[in-house]
């Protein structure tokens, strides 16, 4: 007796066959995701089903090959800015009633079954999956606990240490290995999928199966004492690897008190541990969520209706650390690569660079060894420009040397096609400057890789006035392909990220020489979350690289230079940090960096030259300020470098600060995070020390208006070509 209802662009559907079970099949394009609405249909369908005499069992499904993605985001995100839920339906509700219906449920999933989605279909009766089903409960990655039940259901279904792990680690597993761990009853083709499910549904109504509810399951908590251990020892590794994120903490809390009193108990402790006040990081990481979403839109180039080009061959002159790691991004994902360098000797190195590159993804388990040999084969060396008029896309990446490339896109200009994109991946450099003595300044652009190349996912997209809305285009979707995250900037010197973040390093040796410990401002820095100092960050990088950026930045910006002798002291006593092993710590394989007391004399004679130090005497000051004296004068640039339009949005620094500068996420990036800390709080502390310090922490005309009028750093500007910009 079929009951077709009409079909909406989302709801939920029931169809009950001539066998008696219901199919009740939710819709909202393009995952399933479950809004407010689609929960509230659910019950009605569920009440429905329970009070029709002729239905026997439920399916339940998603419709379009997709089970479900997980609650809505968006609504998600509107209940985390209001901080108000009431008048929602229950979500964790719906489970139970479910799990507590008098007829029995199965899940047929298809596709992927994640966040609530996967809570769901745990509180069904049994799971039927097709093969290669996403399985997994990624809500921590926002801030929240699993608050449909996840925390209690899971254990129960594939063990207590299994679910911490895939909790904690917010990664899916697929069907198989779900049906190997009992989260998945059965596997079969997506023919089959209805087929079984709705037999299954019978076998449990008629007694066939086992009629078995995940919440009262314990069979696979194991022993109170074992169960126990394990969620010490995740909480001992959760306080290491994410100290200021509490929703690792509170989910433990709520899995620890199902095992010590029973699923009905841990359901209540997740419904306290779910509200916003308690879990204050998941609005960073919401507002991370949709700013990563946000890049992707650019105007007048996204939205104009341009295709992007393939780009099948890829040449990258320079076989260094940044050259062989971009080469290395490009050869994973199947792009060919002509690898061109200046002699035998630096090219057989380049070479080596990226092999080496591959071998240690391998050697972690990230890439199989076909797919070391694959991405070799794709890979050639040349000498000369010979090949270069068969590549679509040219990447440079010799030293930071304006001469030298110049005289490079010059030269580029004569031996590739009309149609090939010339970019540069300079971290600092003017592009009008580099392509100066070139016509073609419609196909030069930046593509600032950030290092390692082949690991960290940011790629800063520079464009100058010229550069074509197609060139763009094709680079992000080249950005894309080898799965970085593509944030497009305007041009001036070191572009959006390194001029942001300049003041980062200067902060911190201004402190040193007002006599701070130089071990205490990195550990303070590690604390709050970005995860390596500013010094030991100048070792790992190396020091000439340093000293080379700095030259161009202090050109454009030395009026609020601070030039510390620090860093030649150290190359002077013959030190290149990580390099050579000796900088501001000790480096030996197979250990951590080690702070080296040696470099303590250098310091104080550093101190003596500067001597900057107010009556000569250390000053002293709180955690908290040392921080803010790093942090404040970085968000004060990126003042202005909203205010100049080098970003589309505020939101693009929060994601370039991220994925760049590895800023935490849970603190919503740079500008999300100065706004909750208060412009007029940031305003008031740089007058401060620029008064008492000099111009390096002098406020920007941007923040002063803005803490004057009491807005966010984060209200747009306007981008008038008529005159200066002003806020909206």
């Amino acid at each position: 007796m079929p009951m077709p209802m009409a079909k909406k662009k989302s709801g939920v559907t029931m169809e009950v066959g001539s066998d008696g079970v219901a199919v009740i099949k939710f819709t909202n394009p393009p995952v399933n995701a479950l809004s407010y609405k689609i929960i509230e249909e659910l019950k009605e369908r569920y009440v429905e089903a329970m009070n029709r005499n002729y239905v026997k069992a439920v399916v339940l499904t998603g419709e379009g090959g997709k089970f479900c993605g997980g609650f809505d985001i968006n609504a998600f995100a509107k209940e985390k800015k209001t901080e108000d839920n009431s008048g929602n339906p229950d979500e964790q509700s719906l489970v139970n009633t479910i799990e507590e219906a008098k007829k029995p449920s199965v899940a047929a999933i298809e596709g992927l079954a994640l966040g609530g989605g996967l809570e769901l279909a745990m509180g069904c009766h049994a799971r039927i999956a097709t093969p290669r089903v996403q399985l997994g409960l990624p809500e921590l990655t926002l801030g929240i606990i699993p608050g449909m039940g996840g925390t209690q259901r899971l254990p129960r279904l594939v063990g207590t240490s299994k679910a911490i792990e895939m909790m904690l680690t917010s990664k899916a597993i697929m069907s198989e290995e779900g049906k190997k761990l009992g989260l998945i009853d059965a596997v079969v083709s997506k023919e089959e999928l209805l087929k079984v499910a709705r037999r299954w549904a019978l076998d449990i109504s008629e007694r066939r199966k086992p009629w078995i509810s995940s919440l009262q399951r314990t069979d696979k908590l194991g022993s109170l004492a074992e169960a126990r251990q394990v969620i010490q020892v995740a909480r001992e590794q959760s306080r290491r690897t994410a100290p200021n994120m509490p929703q690792h903490q509170a989910c433990l809390d709520a899995v620890e008190e199902g095992v010590l009193f029973g699923g009905y108990s841990g359901l209540l402790k997740e419904k306290e541990l779910t509200n916003p006040n308690v879990l204050y990081t998941s609005k960073s990481l919401v507002h991370f969520f949709f700013a990563q979403r946000a890049i992707s839109k650019v105007p007048n180039v996204t939205d104009v209706g341009l295709k992007p080009r393939h780009m099948k061959k890829v040449a990258v002159i320079g076989g260094g650390l940044m050259g062989s790691g971009i080469a290395t991004a490009l050869v994973l994902s199947n792009i060919f690569v002509v690898l061109k360098e200046i002699n035998t000797e630096y090219l057989q190195k380049g070479i080596k660079a990226i092999e080496a590159n591959l071998r240690s993804l391998l050697a972690r388990g990230k890439i199989t060894e076909d797919k070391v040999m694959n991405a070799l084969s794709i890979l050639s060396g040349v000498l000369d420009y010979s090949e270069f008029k068969h590549v679509d896309l040219v990447i440079e990446a010799v030293i930071e040397s304006v001469p030298l490339k110049q005289s490079i896109f010059h030269e580029l200009e004569k031996v590739c096609s009309q149609n090939c994109i010339l970019a540069t991946n300079t971290s600092t450099i003017d592009l009008n400057i580099i392509g100066e003595k070139t016509t073609s300044q419609d196909r030069i652009v930046g593509a600032h890789f950030f290092s390692p190349a082949h690991v960290m996912p940011l790629l800063e997209i520079v464009r100058t006035d010229k550069t074509s809305a197609q060139v763009i285009l094709d680079l992000m979707t080249v950005g894309k392909a080898i799965k970085k995250v593509p944030v497009i900037v305007e041009n001036c010197t070191g572009f959006a990220v390194n001029r942001t973040f300049f003041p980062y390093v200067q902060g911190a040796h201004i402190l040193v020489h007002l006599g701070v410990d130089l071990f205490r401002i990195d550990r303070l820095v590690r604390e709050f979350g970005i995860p390596i100092g500013p010094f030991q960050l100048q070792d790992v990088a190396g020091y000439g690289i340093g000293i080379a950026a700095g030259k161009v930045l202090a050109s454009a910006f030395g009026d609020r230079m601070f030039k510390s002798p620090l860093t030649e002291l150290l190359m002077k006593d013959g030190r290149n940090g990580k390099l050579n092993g000796k900088g501001y710590y000790t480096y030996e394989k197979g250990s951590k960096p080690k702070p080296d007391p040696t470099v303590l004399p250098i310091i104080e004679k550093s101190r003596k030259l500067a001597n900057i130090m107010p009556g000569g005497k250390p000053v002293s000051l709180s955690d908290q300020e040392i921080v803010e004296m790093i942090m404040f004068p970085v968000v004060n640039e990126a003042c202005r470098v909203m205010e100049e339009g080098i970003v589309l949005r505020a939101s693009d620094l929060d994601v370039a600060s991220i994925l760049g500068m590895s800023f935490p996420s849970y603190r919503g990036g740079l500008i999300f995070w100065a706004d909750s800390v208060g412009a007029t709080h940031i305003y008031s502390s740089l007058k401060k020390w620029s008064e008492a310090y000099g111009n390096f922490f002098r406020p920007s005309k941007f923040l002063e208006e803005t803490a004057r009028e009491g807005i966010p750093l984060s209200v747009p500007v306007s981008t008038s070509q008529t005159g200066p910009k002003s806020r909206l």
